[in-house]
């Protein structure tokens, strides 16, 4: 069964998995069901509900326990139970069946137009009768009250063939060259037939005159049809005593008040495609028209879209189930379609479970991963530039990011990098030789990665090797460890010694080793004691070693603060550069230089610079302020930039003098404090 969504309503289709040979023996069916996973889950509703190649019609009987289909090859028809939920009973015939009707309430009367103009009357037990009409047939219609079969085909004469005497009666003549669809209405009778020309021609049962004309070739002509290609009736169907939806063979379907000679509504189904079927729904006012390629459900008032059904295969026939969401097709394939739709109504009561089984789906959905698709992040929509894709229909936001396109992801990344591919393939080349290096004989050598740090792991193992006991288990060091082998491996990982993390970190670490080798020779001089020497109770260190950890702690944030003494003069003597470099820049003319490489090397940044870009104008002036210049950059194309200097105005003129001479006044007021004493004299207080 496979579970597809349209518009948010569910649409399962009860055919989709794979089919056992009927050749194969029990014993080997059970054995393939257990192996394939998707032969197990499979739904087959009814039995052998297929086709030797291609079902050309479907049709279910009026009490609702039969559906009738024909097929080829060889031409045959086949009855199926729905109560037994399998094959009843299937006939061969001499030739292909272009259409048929069910007669009676249950398969007992069924009659068979074929394509060599010959007509069969089925009973229970097989063929009746079998009759040839003039020409060839293409469509036929029941009228119940006088027993008259009307068959219309590749001739202007609509044959009358009465089944109560037996014989034909006089022919009803068209205007039209060639007839190819009809149709009865069930409430007051009235006979309509669709012509090659585009016509409907009316015709009252009772007196055999045509009571009207309504052409519909040109309510359905579009700008992009062609003169010489008159659209013709391929479709034809009457819903209750006012109503008609025609069908034509350029995909529009006219729903026609009969009253009125303009069509109330237009539907184009956009691909051009002849009509083959429509349906009414009536509890949801709702019109199935199908073509070749798709059925579509829409709202016969408005025309606004239901749902839509897209098989792979091409579409013959469609059949709705009465008074159910169930739904048939034949098609251009052995296995005949079910399609159960919850929104149209309620499983027929001989499949009931599968209104059970669908509400367990919905409580229980599955995530579904799509193939062409790449799910992303916010973030990397920054990293990308996409950012202004956000509520565009390119984008389909989904939990916590979006679905892209997997082709505009993979365009746009290789604008964003072009040369990522190059470097991804150097460095799977560089993987493999140090995976064949892996197999020669090993020296012991420092990693390319993190050098310092692997001296340091080999120097700690190598001093906690002697004070291992040898029935105590060997650790494992990280250098050995596979989950941290990517650490020695990938310059991603490289420790930055210059940072400012590591520089205040690194005081403590390097307090750490120290303590750590302190203690390792502490414990190496309790070993080459003698046992009988007396120790200190554990738990209660000795005044010798809380005033070491209490100098060593002093000696940390001393480090510590001279580290961020150190880091600050770094960043003052940074800004004085960077301020006497834009005074010798402003006296200098500025000129565009395209340089190599520039552009590529522009979109590194891209993410800050489009950070930047967010905030409002009067936050990046205030940014730019503080440096005294003011950038410009064009990331789309890459390696154009503008620096403009930014005039101080008069009040901030105004303001920095009356600094200058602020401070300088306070230069000559200042008074030295050296003949104060810092310490009281001895025998006096010191108030």
């Amino acid at each position: 069964m496979q579970v597809s969504n349209v518009n948010d309503v569910k649409i399962y289709n009860l055919s989709c998995g794979k089919s056992l040979p009927e050749w194969l023996s029990d014993r080997k069916k059970r054995a393939l069901q257990k192996k394939d996973v998707d032969i197990r889950r499979r739904i087959e509703l009814i039995q052998d509900f297929e086709m030797p190649t291609v079902s050309t019609n479907i049709k279910v009987s009026r009490d609702g326990q039969y559906i009738m289909a024909t097929g080829t090859y060889k031409p045959r028809i086949r009855c199926y139970d729905t109560y037994q939920l399998s094959l009843k009973f299937e006939r061969c015939l001499d030739s292909d069946v272009v259409k048929f009707d069910i007669l009676s309430e249950d398969y007992s009367k069924v009659i068979f137009l074929q394509c060599d103009r010959y007509v069969e009357l089925h009973s229970q037990h097989g063929r009746y009768y079998r009759l040839r009409i003039p020409k060839f047939g293409r469509d036929f219609s029941y009228h119940y009250p006088s027993c008259d079969l009307y068959f219309v085909g590749a001739s202007s004469e609509v044959y009358r063939l009465n089944l109560e005497q037996g014989r034909y009666l006089n022919s009803l003549q068209t205007e039209a060259s060639q007839n190819n669809v009809c149709d009865i209405n069930s409430t007051h009778h009235l006979f309509a037939t669709g012509t090659a020309e585009g016509k409907v021609e009316c015709w009252d049962p009772r007196t055999r005159n045509r009571v009207g004309i309504l052409d519909c070739a040109l309510s359905s002509v579009t700008a992009d049809t062609e003169i010489d290609s008159i659209p013709s009736i391929s479709a034809l169907k009457f819903n209750g005593p006012l109503h008609m939806a025609v069908g034509t063979s350029t995909g529009q379907v006219l729903v026609y008040d009969l009253r009125s000679s303009s069509p109330l509504i237009i539907k184009d189904h956009q691909y051009g495609l002849p009509i083959k079927s429509i349906q009414f729904h009536n509890p949801l006012e709702l019109i199935l028209s199908a073509d070749s390629r798709i059925i579509k459900m829409w709202n016969k008032d408005t025309g606004k879209v239901f749902t839509s059904i897209e098989p792979e295969t091409d579409i013959n026939d469609v059949c709705l189930y009465p008074n159910s969401g169930m739904l048939f097709t034949a098609n251009e394939a052995p296995k005949m379609n079910a399609y159960y739709i919850p929104a149209l109504g309620p499983a027929p009561k001989w499949c009931s479970f599968l209104d059970n089984l669908t509400e367990e789906l919905e409580e229980n959905p599955e995530s579904t991963v799509y193939d062409d698709y790449k799910f992303v992040t916010r973030k990397d929509l920054e990293d990308l530039g996409l950012s202004h894709l956000v509520g565009s229909p390119l984008l389909r936001a989904y939990m916590h990011g979006f679905f892209i396109d997997i082709r505009l992801y993979h365009k746009v990344k290789a604008m964003v990098n072009p040369f990522a591919y190059e470097e991804y393939k150097k460095e799977k080349i560089r993987q493999k030789i140090e995976e064949t290096r892996a197999q020669r004989v090993q020296i012991k050598k420092l990693p390319k990665v993190n050098k310092e740090l692997a001296l340091k792991l080999h120097e700690e193992d190598d001093e906690q090797q002697p004070m291992r006991k040898k029935k105590q288990k060997k650790m494992p060091s990280i250098l050995s460890d596979d989950r941290f082998k990517v650490m020695f491996e990938n310059p991603d990982f490289q420790v930055d010694a210059q940072s400012e993390e590591f520089r205040l970190l690194n005081p403590l670490v390097s307090k750490i080793s120290e303590k750590r080798k302190k203690k390792l020779k502490s414990l190496e001089e309790l070993h080459a004691k003698d046992q009988g020497e007396e120790e200190e109770p554990e738990g209660k260190p000795s005044d010798a070693e809380s005033s070491e950890s209490s100098d060593d702690e002093k000696g940390w944030v001393e480090e510590v603060r001279k580290q961020r003494k150190l880091l600050r003069q770094e960043e003052r003597a940074r800004r004085q550069e960077r301020v006497k470099e834009d005074q010798q820049t402003t006296l200098k003319p500025q000129f565009y230089e395209i340089k190599a490489g520039e552009e590529f090397r522009s979109f590194q940044d891209a993410a800050k610079k489009q950070k930047l870009m967010r905030k409002t104008l009067e936050d990046r002036l205030k940014v730019e302020e503080k440096l005294g210049t003011l950038e410009v950059s064009d990331t789309a194309v890459g390696s154009k930039q503008l620096t403009f200097t930014l005039k101080k105005s008069e009040q901030q003129k105004k303001r920095q003098e009356a600094e200058k001479q602020h401070q300088e006044e306070r230069k000559k007021l200042r008074r030295s404090a050296g003949h104060l004493r810092s310490k009281p004299a001895k025998g006096r207080p010191f108030y």
